[in-house]
């Protein structure tokens, strides 16, 4: 059922869409706690993009070096599986519901990571949590757009990036403290414990997001309006099941008059297209890559001769956790500027941020030892994470939230994050061959090209979104899709 802001009329007077009620309300400390509870999926993916990087030295497992690439990127290829599977199922059976279901078996996953008993069971439960963390990604912003004031849905959308951050950095934080603690215990206990601890905030996850109100757009999608004046009360919007019932009649006619029951229109498609060619653009720039191998990375590149293995790792901790710091501070600023500035600036201006960064960490990696190297890397590294987190990282995931109309906007945005998924296990399973193949300075400089180009497409296909509803978001592609023909 395609939505319309529209107004209608009750006797002599014309009475608002009940979800214009929704998209004009107030700011209030529930928006933002059910923002935050909806992303707690993007924590749990940023502790598990980040903790098997410091673990990796230290697993006691033979794998060849397919298997080690799955390790590290196995969880973003069972993302993949979970977003696509979650798509339909949650248009089925709701936002709340599949919430839910991802944070346990989340915690399952992780669970069954510390207890292990041996390199297969490892690699299973690796891609048990993908399929919850895909799950999650392809719920969380749509849920999000669907209850928050448009003003501030970019705001409150850009917390899942947000969220992601805080995971990574926290799981450097735990690892660095674990194996200062207790460094001679990095090959029996200590992996287990850092690998098993993502599973408390999922467990938290589990009790919180049973209470939360389920998306009333999604209610009164499936005729439910008692239950959609409901959450529109706990929301903040005071309703009647009758302003619903009207609400739903005239989104009906509105349907019946612009044809929109074929709900896979040209625009939609467009949509979709945009969102996921930006999704591939957001992941094989390389982001992830100083997040995934970045202890062992930036260990390796800064150890000193005759340090241990355990030495080396919390060498490169310290070092992957001040570019994790870099990270969550620099998204605060997207989060404060992209409802003012605009997801297209912000996003050009992120592209171009990374393209110069990239390229002066590549120099320092090629042409610098010593302290100089470490200098110029961490700076090139540090603005490079800035630039993607300001304009980049929580800008597709606003996208993947706010584009498609709600009758499609799970299955669309899990589609959406599926194609962001594989972009990401192909470039974190490709990149040591790459290594080998190219030299670390000169995959930085292939990683640099990708981002000219992303600059490219976003001029070319990006249009602003900010400021306008969700029904209006969709009809600015439906007039672009239309321009093209």
């Amino acid at each position: 059922m395609a939505e319309t802001g529209e107004p209608g009329r009750v006797g002599d007077q014309e009475e608002p869409s009940v979800l214009e009620g929704l998209d004009s309300s107030g700011m209030s400390a529930l928006y933002w706690y059910l923002a935050l509870l909806a992303c707690i999926g993007g924590f749990l993916f940023g502790y598990d993009t980040a903790v098997i990087g410091s673990v990796l030295d230290f697993i006691p497992y033979h794998l060849s070096a397919f298997w080690t690439g799955y390790l590290v990127a196995g969880a973003a290829l069972g993302a993949a599986g979970g977003a696509l599977a979650a798509g339909p199922l949650t248009d089925r059976l709701g936002r709340k519901s599949l919430l839910m279901a991802d944070a346990a078996i989340y915690a399952l996953g992780a669970l069954l990571s510390a207890f292990t008993v041996d390199a297969a069971m490892l690699i299973a439960s690796r891609t048990l949590i993908g399929l919850a963390v895909g799950a999650d990604s392809a719920i969380a912003t749509a849920y999000i757009a669907e209850f928050a004031p448009k003003g501030r849905r970019g705001q409150l959308s850009i917390i899942q990036q947000w969220m992601i951050t805080v995971g990574i950095l926290v799981s450097y934080l735990l690892a660095l403290l674990i194996f200062l603690v207790a460094p001679g215990s990095a090959r029996t206990l200590d992996w287990r414990l850092i690998l098993g601890l993502g599973a408390l905030p999922a467990i938290v996850a589990v009790a919180l997001r049973a209470r939360m109100p389920e998306s009333p757009r999604w209610l009164i999608q499936q005729g439910r309006y008692a239950d959609t004046a409901t959450a529109l009360g706990k929301l903040g919007v005071d309703v009647t099941e009758e302003q619903v019932r009207r609400t739903a009649g005239r989104i009906e006619e509105a349907e019946h008059r612009d044809e929109q029951r074929q709900v896979w229109t040209p625009g939609v498609k467009r949509a979709l297209a945009v969102v996921s060619v930006f999704f591939v653009f957001q992941q094989i720039t390389g982001i992830n890559v100083p997040f995934y191998y970045g202890p062992t990375l930036l260990g390796g590149l800064f150890k000193h001769p005759g340090e241990t293995a355990v030495h080396a790792a919390i060498a490169g901790l310290v070092s992957a956790a001040i570019l994790g710091a870099v990270n969550v501070v620099a998204t605060y600023f997207g989060f404060r500027f992209i409802d003012r500035a605009g997801r297209r600036p912000l996003a050009l201006l992120g592209y171009s941020g990374m393209v110069v960064f990239m390229l002066v960490a590549a120099a320092g990696v090629a042409w610098l030892t010593g302290t100089p190297k470490i200098v110029v890397v961490m700076v090139g590294f540090s603005i490079f994470i800035a630039s993607f987190a300001m304009g980049v990282g929580g800008t597709g995931w606003l996208l993947q939230g706010e584009v498609f109309p709600t009758s499609v906007r799970g299955r669309a945005a899990a589609t959406g994050a599926g194609v962001n998924w594989i972009a990401n296990f192909a470039l974190i399973e490709a990149f040591p061959a790459l290594q080998s193949a190219l030299g670390l300075p000169g995959v930085m400089v292939l990683l640099a090209v990708l981002s000219l180009l992303a600059i490219g497409f976003v001029a070319r296909f990006l249009p602003e979104t900010k400021e306008l509803s969700v029904e209006e978001v969709v009809a600015v592609f439906e007039r672009e899709a239309a321009g093209s023909r």
